[in-house]
């Protein structure tokens, strides 16, 4: 039986990686995170803290566990707070992918490393693998370093870039677009969404099988992981609003210059994602097909 090591396991991806890895015939899974174990079923696979920005600790949970992957989802999501904290950002997004590339390459341990569409100007899309990275936020530049750190891995490794992803979590503690257009819109409030920006939206569940995939199949190289469907937010308000049966006349466009937000966001992105569908079997659910994935758990919640 063959141990994947998961970094970030109290997130979004890390909690759908533990539902899909946890009492798993091939895999034996060891969720990582900073603090308490925050997965709600703790049986099937086992927990251990990890702060990543800590190198002695990398070296040692490696040398104890042994994995022979590493699967690291960890990071610094928030935009607007990687332009306004620099020195937080490069230690979680840039050095901590260090300590965990060179932990690795002294066992020979495959990692699968986590990265995103916003590394792009959003000039054009959807993108391809080998289109060119030119990030406009603090945030996209440190996802950049972080992959060129990967990519100057002695072994074996993989980048998985993914777009907007939505899912929910059993404790309800992360949010997500659909999530804060269906309570906006339950609660009767008028919402303004932007209609400028196209993005290729990514249920959780389809990213976590994405990195399932590459780890099982050992792939090598960069893959684009989101969903199929070339959307803008405004679409995305409009599909949720539908399909939930709420007022969609509540939904007002809006073009991005109306928000003044610290980091500028890529206007067009989304990916081509024929790479992972031809290599590693991929294959993501419609947008349609997610919403009702995310209204079925919440049924449970």
């Amino acid at each position: 039986m063959k141990t994947i090591l998961v970094t970030g396991s109290n997130g979004l991806l890390g909690q759908k990686l533990t539902d899909l890895l946890k009492g798993n015939s091939k895999y034996n899974l060891i969720a990582t995170a900073r603090g308490e174990d925050r997965y709600p079923d703790k049986t099937g696979y086992k927990y251990v803290s990890l702060d990543i920005a800590n190198p002695q600790e990398v070296e040692k949970i490696l040398s104890i566990y042994k994995p022979d992957a590493v699967i690291h989802t960890a990071a610094m999501t928030n935009v607007d707070q990687c332009e306004s904290d620099h020195a937080g950002c490069d230690e979680l997004n840039v050095k901590a992918v260090q300590y965990i590339a060179d932990a690795c390459d002294k066992r020979n341990i495959y990692l699968t490393h986590l990265s995103t569409d916003f590394i792009f100007n959003g000039e054009k899309g959807p993108l391809t693998e080998d289109d060119q990275p030119d990030p406009i936020s603090y945030y996209g530049e440190s996802k950049l370093k972080a992959e060129q750190i990967v990519q100057a891995m002695k072994g074996k490794w993989s980048i998985l870039r993914t777009v907007l992803v939505f899912g929910i979590v059993s404790d309800m503690s992360r949010s997500n677009i659909v999530l804060w257009v269906k309570n906006n819109l339950e609660q009767k409030k008028v919402i303004k969404v932007v209609n400028d920006q196209w993005r290729t939206p990514t249920l959780a569940e389809d990213l976590a099988m994405g990195c399932f995939l590459a780890v099982d199949k050992n792939a090598q190289g960069i893959y684009n992981i989101s969903g199929a469907d070339l959307l803008t937010p405004y679409d995305i308000a409009q599909h949720t609003a539908k399909f939930f049966s709420l007022d969609a006349s509540l939904i007002e466009k809006a073009d991005s210059s109306t928000f003044k937000q610290p980091a500028r966001r890529p206007l067009k992105t989304g990916f081509v994602i024929d790479k992972a569908k031809r290599d590693l079997g991929y294959q993501p659910h419609t947008f349609e097909q997610g919403l009702q994935v995310l209204a079925d758990q919440l049924k449970q919640v």
